[in-house]
């Protein structure tokens, strides 16, 4: 609850921490969480600050924020002397987040959605900084990594998405996914943040996860192609869905045999490196037979 006096209240912005403040917003603006756009508020103070010192943006640079929905994240971002870019689907908040970031010169409110956002027009080096929504969290994850553009990401989302996104071979959540994270940065997971700190309080708990890209990586179109195919039937062997894919069987079992793989094996089991090579092997000209 905010100890601070209605004649404070009145003039100035909703203290963004504060249940009975955001309550109190959204009220005034006729609004309420739209679960359709995966919307849960990030209210706790402390689980604010470690998204922010988990990305740990220097004063000056450029931030994209997605989903800032109330701006309780923008806020912490500006404050950090940041150029924050917001962009926000749901033009009902519009009015609301203008409210809490009015005053902060460095926060620009954009009206758009993230999912048709042009990476480029960041500058090289920037953050991404965002309390996810579910929906499109991996999907924005993984345009944000094939652009080149951030330096690093610090990202809120549920803990299932961050298991996939830190997931090594043999884990459960270890997939095409995790592989693709991998190919262009290390992740790791910060701490979790309990369903408490959010309003509505979601059924799961999130993690903060924080993303450093490799310098100087490309997509590797080919090599994911064929991670695909292996990963198309989990329950299948790799050899398996290689060939139905329509590889020819002699040069999978020659590629498999090279590398010194079970012909059993299944696609989680593989590392980014063997996958690579295994590319490198089945893609190898190969003499014809007599």
């Amino acid at each position: 609850m905010s100890g601070r006096s209605a004649d404070d209240l009145a003039g100035a912005p909703p203290d963004l921490g504060s249940i009975r403040e955001v309550v109190a917003l959204l009220a005034r603006h006729g609004l309420a969480p739209d679960k359709g756009y995966g919307q849960n508020f990030l209210i706790d103070r402390r689980a604010l600050a470690a998204v922010v010192d988990a990305a740990d943006p220097p004063a000056g640079a450029t931030v994209l924020e997605v989903g800032p929905g109330l701006g309780a994240l923008t806020r912490a971002l500006a404050e950090r002397g940041t150029n924050v870019v917001a962009l926000e689907l749901d033009a009902r908040l519009l009015p609301a987040l203008r409210e809490t970031t009015d005053a902060y010169p460095n926060v620009d409110v954009r009206a758009a959605d993230a999912m048709r956002f042009a990476h480029a027009e960041m500058p090289e080096g920037a953050y991404l900084v965002s309390n996810l929504p579910y929906q499109i969290a991996t999907a924005l994850l993984a345009e944000a990594l094939s652009s080149g553009r951030y330096r690093r990401m610090a990202v809120l989302v549920q803990r299932e998405v961050a298991e996939r996104l830190v997931a090594r071979p043999g884990a459960p959540g270890f997939g095409a996914y995790s592989l693709l994270v991998q190919h262009f940065a290390a992740a790791r997971i910060v701490r979790d943040v309990s369903p408490g700190c959010f309003l509505p309080a979601p059924k799961v708990t999130s993690s903060v996860v924080r993303i450093d890209p490799h310098p100087g990586v490309h997509p590797d179109p080919a090599t994911f192609a064929l991670i695909r195919e292996g990963f198309r039937h989990r329950r299948k062997t790799l050899r398996k869905n290689l060939v139905t894919a329509g590889r020819d069987a002699a040069v999978v079992d020659a590629s498999l045999d090279a590398l010194g793989l079970d012909r059993r094996v299944r696609a989680e089991a593989l590392e980014l490196e063997t996958w690579r090579r295994l590319r490198a092997a089945l893609d190898a000209p190969r003499t014809p037979r007599a």
